[in-house]
């Protein structure tokens, strides 16, 4: 497993934004885990959180020249990702979106750097259903800008229809359907080889992986 994806589940755990037990999705379906990246709450965790995007970025190459983030768990992951870029020397614009559009003022939805004509990478925590995606998405376009991305923290890597075929992802719909990639910075399967790795969360491994068999996708 990559430097990055270790750093990363280390830093969810102790951040307790990654959680083990039984957790009730909105899909229904009962997991034996939790992420919840609300939980990297303090400049120091965002500070590591953004070096582990940075470097699974990085990783990936994707061209790009704007970081965008929907709102709203986006907007700190995109600014705190700016400020490591900027710490390593590129100086990137970033954008975000209003939930409601402001009728005052400057008015619009978008906030902050313009985005036409830019090459836009998505800053997001996960891909869940999609449509929040599909919607930040529609955003940049109509703002002028050309998704060149999306860059999320977990791959819960879940098939979103049991009964589908073939089995897909919500981050493989969107990567499909829209024709850029979905890099994520850790993934379902590099979990499973942390926990397997792990003293302390080996009585996890085994619901982990009964999970993943159950409702994964590669």
């Amino acid at each position: 497993m990559s430097d990055h994806r270790t750093r990363f589940l280390q830093l969810a755990l102790r951040a307790d934004a990654l959680r083990f037990g039984e957790f009730t999705l909105k899909s229904g379906r009962a997991s034996p885990y939790f992420f919840n990246a609300g939980r990297f709450d303090s400049g120091a965790a965002l500070a590591e959180l953004a070096g582990c995007y940075a470097d699974a970025v990085d990783a990936a190459a994707p061209a790009f020249d704007l970081l965008y983030g929907p709102a709203y768990k986006g907007i700190p992951l995109a600014t705190a990702l700016a400020c490591e870029y900027a710490r390593r020397g590129r100086d990137l614009p970033v954008a975000f979106n209003r939930k409601e559009a402001k009728t005052h003022g400057e008015g619009g939805t978008l906030i902050g750097a313009p985005l036409e004509g830019r090459r836009v990478l998505v800053v997001d925590d996960v891909i869940t259903a999609g449509t929040a995606i599909r919607e930040a998405l529609a955003l940049i376009e109509h703002g002028g800008g050309r998704p060149a991305g999306i860059a999320i923290a977990l791959d819960r890597q879940e098939v979103m229809d049991e009964h589908a075929r073939p089995r897909r992802s919500a981050a493989q719909a969107v990567a499909q359907a829209h024709g850029i990639p979905v890099i994520a910075v850790a993934t379902l399967a590099d979990l499973l080889a942390f926990a397997a790795e792990s003293a302390t969360l080996s009585a996890e491994h085994g619901r982990l992986r009964g999970y993943r068999e159950r409702y994964g996708c590669d």
